[in-house]
């Protein structure tokens, strides 16, 4: 994997005033951390970030450059980054620190390639998850992971079991976890039919009973 290097340079801790100063003067403010480092309040170039860094998919490596020896030639990920909850702006990133001799545990993204079977006969391919996470060093973390589904067929599915790693590259799950499916076309409900009345309502009167009928011919005779 290529690293992405990045002028970053130290700031002083202070108040959620300071951040917002720095924003407006086009800085972003974060924080570079680790396991056997203590925590350093950074600031890096927020143009910068944003089209080097935030838009990219996956993990990648920054190898920070700075005037710093608390910074200079360390190697990190962009851990997390906050963002506004209205505007959706970067508003901070954190940058943890990686041993490029040590595996660690990241988020690789999925792409599903090809048009399954199921598909053209009128299924519906449906991805379960987007990501899976893997174990490797960290030189050799995927950009992404290709999942052909040209075979799948309504009703079947890939597993994580059959996706295929690269050497030195292993994948972390406890069950045969589900990547995509093809479901069957969706059916809508035929319009419900008003029940007809077994019996129709007599449009006149109803005959009268036996008896009646022979008091009514005795009357007559």
């Amino acid at each position: 994997m290529e690293t992405i290097e990045l002028q970053i340079e130290p700031r002083e801790r202070g108040s959620k005033g300071k951040a917002k100063q720095l924003r407006r003067e086009g800085r972003l403010p974060g924080v570079f951390y680790g396991p056997k480092v203590e925590s350093v309040p950074l600031e890096v170039n927020k143009k910068e970030f944003l089209s080097r860094v935030a838009d990219l998919e996956g993990s990648h490596l920054i190898r920070i450059k700075s005037a710093s020896p608390l910074l200079a030639d360390k190697v990190a990920l962009v851990k997390e980054m906050q963002f506004h909850p209205v505007t959706g702006e970067v508003l901070h990133a954190d940058f943890y620190e990686v041993d490029l001799t040590a595996r660690i545990r990241v988020k690789v993204p999925l792409h599903f390639v090809g048009k399954a079977e199921g598909v053209v006969r009128g299924g519906i391919l449906q991805p379960i998850v987007r990501e899976i996470e893997v174990e490797c060093l960290p030189m050799n973390i995927p950009e992404y992971f290709n999942v052909e589904v040209s075979s799948l067929d309504i009703g079947h599915s890939l597993h994580i079991t059959d996706l295929s790693m690269p050497e030195g590259v292993v994948a972390i799950y406890e069950t045969s976890l589900t990547l995509v499916t093809v479901v069957p076309p969706t059916v809508e409900e035929a319009p419900a039919v008003e029940a007809v009345p077994a019996v129709a309502e007599a449009a006149e009167a109803p005959a009268a009973a036996p008896e009646e009928k022979e008091k009514e011919e005795s009357s007559e005779s």
